[in-house]
């Protein structure tokens, strides 16, 4: 019998039922270190995983079985496409899944972060009351920018639908999705007059470090900066800068150079720590897509490309 390896930890049930309902055998190894991922790979011939496994150039190599590798989730920059596709490997992921969570998260950041809720939820714990020095701002009348019209960027825009702000929107590679309250821009016109900025791209060399100090330098109006796509497009000392500096209002984050954070190995242990003691930063970890409605959502895109494939050779 053919097989499939899941290394994804926590997945919804639905992927192995299925899997097994279109005839594999499913073995479950929840993140396997390199050398046990690469000593067992080579037995099958589907792979299901997310972030935390590597599908680069060795896997594929032992992996001589290997026909699809799913991703649950949207980003593939752990995964080598070139040569998965050199490799005859067919690759997956499902970011229609949790795009609704991500759009509902990041707005709730942004209303965390102008109406300051958690400082003064934690403040209100310890028994202080303060009702001047939380006075908010409004979210209406006011200019979002979005930056990547993707899945997610474009969840966000609908959940800014019952408010009374005009949204730039810019994406290198679409264009024709102006209309109503989204108007097509550069990301020199959104630095310019944007009260907020939303990053919604996946994480590449060319969007490394894409809000570095010169893009914080670039901003006019104080903006609050919305991190909720991948760390690394972030660089975190330059934030951390703008902050102190007042270039931007506040930081409404929930993904990081450092997965925990914790480890602070590409940023240093100081720099979360200011960050954190921040009063304009909310932050939560990695949760913006991680809601009991895109754990399932997440999974069944994901099969039904997967069986979509299987049964009729095509995506």
């Amino acid at each position: 019998m053919s097989s499939v390896l899941i290394t994804a930890r926590e997945i919804h049930p639905i992927i192995p039922e299925r899997l097994r309902q279109s005839g594999y055998e499913v073995v479950m190894l929840p993140e396997p270190d390199e050398a046990t991922l690469l000593s067992k790979i080579g037995q099958f011939e589907g792979l299901i995983f997310t972030t935390y496994t590597k599908v680069n150039q060795a896997l594929l190599d032992a992996a001589l079985r290997l026909k699809f590798a799913g991703r649950v989730g949207s980003g593939l920059e752990n995964v080598d496409l070139v040569y998965a596709a050199d490799k005859g490997v067919m690759v997956f992921n499902s970011p229609e899944g949790n795009a609704n969570a991500v759009g509902e998260h990041t707005l709730g950041l942004l209303l965390a972060v102008f109406n300051h809720i958690v400082r003064a939820n934690a403040e209100l714990k310890q028994g202080i009351w303060k009702r001047e020095a939380n006075r908010g701002l409004e979210l209406d009348g006011r200019t979002v920018g979005i930056v990547g019209f993707g899945h997610t960027g474009s969840a966000f825009a609908r959940k800014l639908r019952g408010f009374d702000v005009e949204i730039l929107a810019y994406d290198k590679y679409k264009s024709g999705f102006g209309g109503g309250q989204i108007v097509e821009s550069s990301m020199e016109e959104i630095a310019e007059k944007a009260d907020a900025i939303s990053f919604h791209v996946p994480y590449t060399p060319e969007t490394h470090h894409m809000m570095d100090q010169s893009f914080f330098q670039r901003l006019s109006k104080q903006p609050v900066i919305l991190h909720t796509c991948r760390g690394e497009v972030m660089d975190t000392v330059a934030a951390l800068d703008a902050l102190e500096k007042g270039k931007i209002y506040g930081l409404g984050i929930d993904v990081f150079e450092d997965e925990p954070w914790t480890n602070a190995s590409k940023v240093s242990y100081e720099v979360y720590h200011q960050l954190w003691q921040h009063p304009r930063v909310v932050a939560t970890p990695h949760i913006a897509g991680w809601t009991v409605e895109s754990k399932e959502l997440l999974a069944s895109v994901l099969m039904d490309k997967i069986e979509a494939w299987l049964q009729q050779g095509k995506v």
